[in-house]
């Protein structure tokens, strides 16, 4: 009897005790579950925002190659401002050198059709300074225009 009392004894106590695990591992499965929960929620939150940023990066890349764009552009211009600037330059060097071959035909005693080809070429050459005068302050302003649209604290745009 006293066996019988020590089995069923013993047998409740390993009873008691796997309930007793039974309800802590309950209790364990139910707070990870909050917690798995918690963290996809987080998960989800940091996707979007990670999503958002990207968007936002793309933005900020088409703009970029917008503005690089423009900057080009500017730059073919004012390569071919330059090189009007020289052909113009050129063409005013040629007529001061036919205006002095042609004062210098004259101090000789050249005839009047000559004279009118010095003439000519006189306006010519007033014609072409006030080009030049015209291109130098589209120079002027078109690097102002670069200027405002470049970023200043960069040392390469100084």
């Amino acid at each position: 009897m006293k066996l019988v009392i020590a089995l069923v004894s013993l047998s409740v106590a390993v009873m008691g005790f796997l309930i007793f695990q039974a309800v802590r591992q309950e209790f364990h499965l139910r707070d990870l579950k909050t917690r798995v929960l918690e963290t996809s929620g987080q998960v989800a939150r940091k996707e979007r925002d990670i999503s958002e940023l990207k968007s936002q990066i793309a933005e900020m890349k088409k703009s970029m190659d917008d503005g690089i764009k423009k900057m080009e552009e500017l730059k073919k211009k004012r390569e071919e401002i330059e090189k009007s600037s020289q052909n113009l330059a050129k063409t005013l060097q040629d007529c001061t050198t036919e205006k002095a071959r042609l004062a210098l035909g004259r101090t000789t005693g050249f005839s009047v059709s000559d004279s009118s080809a010095f003439l000519h070429a006189m306006r010519a050459k007033s014609k072409a300074q006030a080009d030049i005068q015209s291109l130098k302050q589209q120079i002027l302003d078109r690097d102002n225009a670069v200027c405002a649209f470049v970023d200043t604290t960069k040392e390469e745009a100084r």
